[in-house]
Order: C-alpha cells, then structure tokens, then sequence
C-alpha cells in the first residue's frame, strides 16, 4: 500500500494536515476562485469543488454566498497562495499553506512563532524532500459500485491505487497528482459522481517518532500558527498519534 494510505490508518483521520479555522480558510479560497472564473459554479469548476468541500466541512449556505458576493465587491483584496517551510522543535518538517493579501505580514508572523519553539522558518523548496505533494477528491459513492474497476480507469489520469472509503458518509477518497487536479476532477463530474470536492496536501516520505512531551511541544505550535488568520494549513512529518478504533 502507498504511503498516504498508511499515513491516514495511522492517523485515523478524515483530513491530512491541522486544518485552521475552518470557514475562513475556505472563504479565502472561494474569493480566489470567483476572481479567477467568475461566480457561478456552473460555470466555475473550481468553483464547484471548493462548495462541495464547504458542504462537507458544515458551511451555511448564507455564508458560502456572503463569500461569493463578497468576492465580487470592487474592494475584495487580492490572495496569494504562499508555502513557508522549516523545522521545529525535535527536528519535526513543518510545511504552513497560507492565502494572504499581506505577504511581508504573513511571513513575520510565521518566523515569529517558528522563533519562539526554537525552529528554523527555511527557504522555499528547502523540505520538500521530505513531503509527497497531492490532490485529494473526496465524492459521494454511487450504488453498486466497482472500485476495482474504477480505480483501474482512475490510473490514467495518474489517480493512486490506493483509496479509502468511509462508509458512514458514502464517500470516496482518491489521490492523484497535482497537475492532474483539472483532468480529475472534469472526469469525476462527467461520469456524474456528485459532490465532487478537491484540495491539495503534503503526505510525507517517512514519520518521526516522537515522545508524548514533545508531541505536546509541537502540538502547541501547530496551534499557535493556525491562529493566523492567512495560515490555511499546517503540516508535519511527526507520526500520528494512535487512536483506538
């Protein structure tokens, strides 16, 4: 099995990264597609998959059009996504997604809490080593379905054989690669698989091992950066926690 496979089993978790605060994260990146192919989902597929994600993640709806609208407004800042990466304490890989209209603000808060755990904030590209970049769709699963047969169709849009199902939803999720995002995600909606949403993580190579005390360490640190409001998500190379089934 791939990597990012092991990595979620090990994790027990439904997303790859610390997620930041929410609704705001995913404001932001409604903003950026609405400037980039208009405000209607139907004609804005990037469009589409971020609504599809804010529904899944519990957005009102009220709020998903506030953003649409405010996204239109003559005055509504320009966001630019930018990635800081360094080490933190114990020598953990930290990777900090931001979406921010304020770059030199967005990088002095980053260094000042990379500062104060005692980290390193690096240069762009200076980890990436360490991490496996991916797209991940998450879409609702079709009745009678065969995943081995779709997952095999899957591979020539470099889609992973590797995928997880969570039943409890009725939900798929597949990985693939960055640059694949667009051809996944029009195949995805022209087979007719409904609520197709996407996004982009960082799955690293290998895991450290860490101590419960230095895990509380990172942990707080992790907190610390997404109390930004221009940091989207932040990710790690620390082995997840083992939760009980």
């Amino acid at each position: 099995m791939g990597r990012a496979f092991e990595y979620r089993k090990a994790a027990k978790l439904k997303r790859w990264g610390h997620m930041a605060k929410t609704f705001t994260r995913l404001g932001k990146q409604i903003a950026i597609a609405v400037k980039a192919g208009g405000p209607e989902p139907d004609t804005n597929p990037t469009l589409r998959s971020i609504i599809a994600t804010c529904k899944r993640e519990n957005m009102p709806k009220d709020n998903i059009e506030r953003a649409i609208k405010n996204a239109m407004g003559k005055d509504q800042s320009e966001y630019k996504s930018m990635t800081y990466e360094g080490y933190g304490p114990h020598g953990i890989a930290i990777f900090v997604d931001t979406l921010t209209d304020n770059t030199t603000r967005t990088v002095a808060d980053v260094r000042s809490v990379f500062n104060k755990f005692g980290g390193n904030l690096g240069t762009t590209g200076s980890l990436a080593f360490l991490f496996d970049h991916k797209c991940v769709f998450t879409f609702k699963k079709k009745d009678g379905m065969d995943m081995e047969e779709f997952i095999l169709e899957m591979i020539d849009y470099d889609v992973e054989e590797d995928y997880e199902e969570d039943d409890e939803e009725g939900t798929i999720t597949i990985y693939g690669a960055p640059t694949s995002y667009s051809a996944i995600q029009k195949h995805l909606e022209e087979c007719g698989f409904e609520d197709v949403g996407g996004e982009f993580t960082y799955i690293p190579n290998d895991t450290k091992d860490v101590t419960a005390e230095q895990r509380e360490t990172i942990n707080k640190m992790v907190e610390r950066l997404e109390e930004f409001d221009d940091v989207q998500t932040v990710f790690t190379n620390m082995k997840p926690e083992e939760v009980e089934e």
